[in-house]
């Protein structure tokens, strides 16, 4: 296959994984319509309610699989073949990767399959989001990118990203169960406060290390290697650095304070906006950024045209780069 064609078998699998999501995300909604009168210890008896739960399991599962062999395509449309994170498109697919990752097989181990609609959704939204506004070229890596420390410090972060968020959902969650009172639907069901506040820790608990190891660790070597310091003060490098300083206060104030619940939530929370903000929102805000997928839009965005000229049998591949103050078609 041609770089061209991988490329357009990586945004066919995005859309695949995309639509299994979505469908997972119906499948989870119609269960949870169907528990609107089921009391928390009662059993399920309504068939299509438990098919519709375990059907949202199975095409989460196959979800991931085609979202895994998009990544792949994606970096094999590179020439050279390279890692699928050059960009906060590729980031960002990847980063979802993760999350959904995380959360089936978090399902198998700690029964959290009642995190499925919340994300389901998420996932979506995020792919949704990176397809429509975030697409790049795929091009091959400038130098400074072009490094195993790269791949470490990336790694590191998208597993860490993957957990925070995760760990997110959960303390959202804690903070609507600690304030419902209801005996039957979806919120019964949801373990109690204490569960949720014990989940979250526990995620937040596996993603601090591992995130502590791509900012501080990775990255600066990473950095140095590029740009010749360890630290250039790059608005990437400081909001990193700002979500560890959250991340390290949740944990300290949960060691040492005895922090639980509620502020522990809401530290979460403020942790993942600052996470996010810094992978996305940053893009926006600022143009002195030394990473490339600091740069939003790009420099370059590579549209992939399938022309159908009869009586070819096979429809032909022009790749066109336009430039980024152009809008994309």
């Amino acid at each position: 296959m041609t770089d061209a064609q991988w490329e357009v078998f990586s945004y066919q699998g995005v859309i695949a994984a995309a639509v299994l999501y979505f469908l997972a995300m119906l499948a989870y909604f119609f269960e949870l319509a169907g528990l609107r009168s089921v009391a928390k210890d009662e059993e399920v008896t309504d068939q299509r309610t438990a098919m519709a739960g375990r059907l949202a399991l199975v095409l989460s599962v196959f979800g991931v699989v085609v979202h895994l062999v998009a990544l792949v395509a994606r970096g094999l449309a590179a020439d050279p073949n390279r890692v699928p994170w050059g960009n906060m498109y590729e980031f960002t697919i990847s980063g979802t990767f993760v999350v959904a990752l995380i959360f089936v097989l978090s399902t198998f181990r700690l029964d959290i399959e009642w995190l499925g609609p919340l994300v389901s959704t998420f996932v979506v939204a995020a792919l949704m989001a990176a397809f429509l506004g975030l697409d790049d070229a795929v091009l091959p890596l400038p130098d400074a990118l072009n490094s195993p420390w790269l791949v470490i410090h990336v790694v590191s972060a998208v597993i860490s990203t993957g957990a925070f968020t995760i760990g997110a959902l959960l303390s959202v969650l804690y903070l609507v169960k600690a304030r419902s009172s209801a005996t039957t639907g979806y919120l019964a069901r949801v373990p109690e406060p204490k569960v949720l506040d014990r989940l979250s820790y526990r995620m937040h608990a596996f993603g601090f290390p591992v995130w502590t190891f791509a900012v501080l660790i990775t990255g600066p070597i990473w950095a140095h290697q590029a740009w010749g310091a360890y630290w250039n003060w790059d608005p990437k490098e400081v909001w990193a650095f700002i979500t560890w300083v959250v991340y390290a206060a949740y944990l300290h104030a949960r060691a040492t304070a005895g922090w639980r619940g509620r502020n522990a939530a809401i530290l979460a929370l403020v942790g993942v906006s600052t996470l996010w903000f810094n992978f996305i929102g940053i893009n926006f805000f600022s143009s002195s950024s030394q990473h490339s997928y600091a740069e939003g839009a790009g420099a370059e965005r590579s549209v992939v045209l399938r022309v159908a000229a009869a009586p070819v049998e096979s429809p032909q591949e022009v790749r066109v780069v336009v430039g980024a103050d152009h809008p994309r078609r």
